[in-house]
């Protein structure tokens, strides 16, 4: 069976909804870059925590760490799930095709630098897009690029505020994740 990591970086909604499915057997460990309630999610589920400060190791620091757990844990397949950090050119070369992320758009609309959390969702109401949803994909060499491996859409309604488009966009994150990863893991 593989073993997956799953890094957070806050409320772990997404982890949530890999704990709640067929996915649960193959989490191995939870990673997260700052004290998150993530965390505490996987410790009552269980699964093995670890905090490694992006603030005090700095970024190629975090990824080195980073590395070395990942190889003490015998870990397949990486699933960033509001992972905030970046990691080295380096890291990620190593990890190209064993990693993967879950986006709040419609990739590859609203991604890259600074579009995260509220920032996209504000994006694509400034753009008066008439439907947003969410991107699993494969890490790629830059910031949510990589190759696409499942999307979820949702309608933008009159009225939506970042919130609203916000809360519908993450009700489907929490059903399409789960999905993927199994894709993935049955390849």
């Amino acid at each position: 069976m593989s073993r997956l990591a799953v890094f957070v970086s806050g409320g772990g909604s997404n982890l949530q909804a890999l704990i709640d499915s067929d996915v649960k057997n193959s989490i191995a460990l939870v990673v997260s870059d700052r004290p998150a309630f993530g965390l505490e999610r996987a410790q009552k589920a269980g699964i093995e925590t670890v905090e490694l400060s992006r603030k005090e190791l700095g970024k190629s620091g975090l990824s080195e760490a980073i590395e070395k757990v990942m190889a003490e844990h015998k870990i397949d397949l990486i699933v960033l799930a509001g992972y905030l950090s970046i990691f080295t050119e380096e890291f990620s070369a190593r990890w190209r095709g064993k990693m993967i992320n879950i986006h709040p758009a419609l990739l590859p609309k609203f991604g890259g630098k600074g579009m995260y959390g509220h920032h996209v969702h504000e994006a694509v109401l400034a753009a008066d897009e008439s439907e947003s949803g969410c991107t699993v994909h494969f890490l790629g060499e830059g910031v949510d690029n990589g190759e696409i491996i499942m999307q979820a859409k949702v309608p933008v309604v009159e009225g939506d505020t970042p919130e609203t488009l916000a809360a519908r966009v993450l009700e489907e994150e929490h059903k399409l994740l789960p999905k993927a990863v199994l894709s993935v893991l049955k390849g």
